[in-house]
């Protein structure tokens, strides 16, 4: 299972930390992601880092502001979330994914609002 922490209310130019621990699963078998989901708005992908943490990506919309990492010692992948604007304003998911077999998990979400 993966169970979030961080998140909540912050001012526009402010920062935050999502985490996201994985546990009952081979967590360095898994590429990790952060989705988010806006009212009204289809989930979408913000950022994706590989199993070793060697290579990452982002959407165009936080490139430069989010930064996506894993320590694979402590089961844990975060976000970290920097120049927060009002539209960064969401429910984070992350998510564990493998191809072979095929198999998923996600965290339970954690809501990140963006207002002065």
């Amino acid at each position: 299972q993966l169970v979030q922490s961080g998140g909540g209310l912050v001012q526009p130019g402010g920062s935050l930390r999502l985490s996201c621990a994985a546990s009952g699963f081979t967590f360095s078998s898994y590429t990790m992601s952060w989705y988010r989901q806006a009212p009204g708005k289809e989930r979408e992908l913000v950022a994706t880092i590989t199993t070793t943490g060697a290579n990452t990506n982002y959407a165009n919309s936080v490139k430069g502001r989010f930064t996506i990492s894993r320590d694979n010692a402590k089961n844990t992948v975060y976000l970290e979330m920097n120049s927060l604007k009002p539209e960064d304003t969401a429910v984070y998911y992350c998510k564990a994914a493998r191809q072979y077999p095929p198999l998923s998990y996600w965290g339970q979400g954690t809501q990140v609002t963006v207002s002065s």
